[in-house]
């Protein structure tokens, strides 16, 4: 039976707020620019739905924008975004990497986001995330938006039959759920009590997921 362990990327593995304010800033000083936007930039709203496809970001930040402009808008954020970790502006969580390597001996590790493929890959490729995660999966992959679709490709292309879905929103518990895996969620920036509530389990640190997997394994971790 192959276990995997399947990680959703921002709030869960990566410190999407240390680079978020920056970037939303920027993505709606060009909006200013172009007489798209007046007012503040809304970040506080976009924290609360962080998580939701790109597509939904937009629609509820900007209802009055155009889908052209909404699209225009979501790629000059994704290159602010890139920028910023390029520039070593954001951070993995404390213990990510050593728990990483530490479950990467006994499990195939995925990631499975709902953020746009160049994007993760700059995460990967700056924090050499490949030293342990076998493959990176954008919501791009799948046609319907759906996370659970995204999580079920994954086992489907991987022969996975069992384990783990780690994340921080309803939408990785309930990808978790509906594809009989087992929800780990992280109660981290952007977590929700409404949301963990409906967890297997709820960590408030990282190394915690050591000890949740040990124990429902006869393998030592």
């Amino acid at each position: 039976m192959q276990t995997a362990i399947i990680f959703d990327m921002d709030g869960t593995l990566f410190q999407t707020n240390l680079i978020l304010e920056p970037a939303l800033e920027q993505t709606f000083e060009y909006l200013r620019q172009n007489g798209h936007w007046s007012g503040a930039t809304p970040i506080e709203q976009y924290r609360q739905i962080m998580g939701v496809p790109l597509n939904v970001v937009w629609e509820t930040l900007c209802p009055d924008l155009t889908d052209e402009i909404r699209e225009q808008s979501n790629e000059h954020f994704q290159l602010m975004l890139i920028d910023q970790i390029q520039r070593g502006n954001g951070a993995l969580y404390p213990d990510v990497l050593p728990t990483l390597q530490k479950l990467s001996e006994h499990y195939p590790l995925y990631i499975a986001s709902n953020g746009q493929t160049a994007y993760l890959q700059a995460i990967a490729a700056h924090y050499r995330l490949d030293r342990w995660i076998k493959a990176v999966y954008s919501i791009d992959c799948v046609d319907t938006n759906n996370k659970s679709h995204l999580v079920q490709h994954i086992m489907k292309e991987h022969h996975i039959n069992n384990g783990y879905v780690v994340g921080d929103r309803a939408s990785d518990i309930n990808a978790a759920i509906d594809n009989n895996l087992t929800s780990i969620t992280i109660n981290f920036d952007f977590a929700q009590l409404d949301e963990i509530r409906n967890a297997h389990f709820v960590v408030d640190h990282f190394l915690n997921i050591l000890h949740i997997i040990d124990s429902q394994h006869t393998m030592k971790l």
